[in-house]
């Protein structure tokens, strides 16, 4: 029996030693001291040993299961840190290599357009106003000399909320909220988002306007000329032609188109411009006397001139953008342009 013991111990030793994975290194302890393994057949047979050689070879059986469990031990500890070496190395980051660039954010055009636009006003003397994008049909319409039983309206395709509020169909209101409140000298820009039910490769149902108003004594359509050519110089480059043209808007009289030079083909006619070499930019004219009494101020007294442009249409002209849905989209290959 001792030279059995001898034999399974060098076996045992020598087979934990060439294991090469945990999974092997777990088979081998199930194999040389499982249940049904020779180590356990040796402690069952001590029973039929003599009573003068129990002892020893219980003593050696039991020294050969200490050994072969501490020889698994060590080995286990070896495998182990061999399989945490090997993820280190696989897993390991190359520090020279140059890091992932974090993308930088970009501005976007309506933005870029909207600010630059309020920058030119300013310097001319301009202020900013605001007003709530929720309007009465009072601060929307009528107080803007267009009353309920006006064609006009139908210009304006309104998304009605409950009884008397609307979505603003322009910032005009703030016209009259601002002059209700100030008296002459008065400068001001009103931008920010409009609403109309209106939508397809030139229009959106949401879009961005800015209005502009100076009221003073005095005030003439060549200020209003001066000042609106001034803009769109700025705009579009001091080389651009600009031109008046009669139009109709119920809170101005007398009421202006205003065209700048196609910013494509520099008024030599192109697709952009319908062949026509100008591009429709803005709306003005002189505030409706009106408009002044309804607001409380004495038209004999003062005069006044309005404007008002979609900055969405600047932004498609100045940029060469031909559908407006681009600018609602969020595709950050379009907006990255900018």
């Amino acid at each position: 029996m001792e030279n059995k013991i001898d034999q399974l111990k060098e076996e045992a030793l020598k087979v934990i030693a060439q294991a090469q994975t945990i999974s092997s290194l777990d088979e081998s302890r199930v194999h040389y001291l499982g249940k049904k393994s020779s180590m356990m057949e040796m402690l069952r047979s001590l029973g039929t040993a003599s009573a003068e050689d129990r002892p020893r070879l219980g003593s050696l059986v039991n020294e050969l299961k200490e050994t072969l469990e501490q020889a698994l031990r060590d080995k286990k500890v070896i495998l182990l840190q061999t399989e945490q070496n090997k993820k280190i190395v696989a897993e390991a980051l190359d520090v020279s290599l140059p890091g992932k660039g974090i993308k930088r954010g970009h501005y976007h055009p309506l933005t870029i357009v909207m600010e630059e636009a309020k920058q030119i006003f300013v310097r001319m003397g301009f202020e900013i106003a605001q007003g709530p994008e929720i309007e009465t049909e009072y601060y929307n319409f009528d107080g803007l000399n267009i009353p309920s039983h006006h064609p006009s309206r139908d210009m304006w395709a309104t998304f009605f909320v409950e009884n008397n509020l609307l979505l603003r169909t322009h910032t005009s209101p703030v016209q009259i909220r601002v002059m209700e409140k100030r008296k002459p000298p008065l400068a001001i820009i009103a931008p920010g988002r409009v609403y109309r039910r209106d939508s397809d490769a030139t229009h959106s149902p949401v879009f961005h306007q800015l209005e502009g108003f100076l009221v003073n004594s005095n005030v003439t359509f060549r200020d209003l000329k001066g000042t609106l050519t001034e803009f769109l110089r700025q705009m579009f480059g001091k080389e651009k032609n600009v031109r008046f043209r009669p139009s109709f808007f119920p809170f101005t009289e007398p009421s202006a188109e205003v065209d700048v030079e196609c910013v494509m083909c520099s008024g030599k006619g192109c697709r952009l411009c319908k062949e026509t070499g100008w591009l429709e930019i803005l709306g003005s004219g002189m505030i409706d006397p009106n408009v002044f009494k309804a607001v409380g101020y004495d038209p004999e007294k003062y005069t006044g001139f309005a404007f008002g442009m979609g900055i969405d249409r600047i932004a498609m002209l100045k940029y060469g953008i031909d559908d407006i849905r681009l600018l609602y989209e969020n595709d950050l290959r379009f907006l990255e342009q900018f």
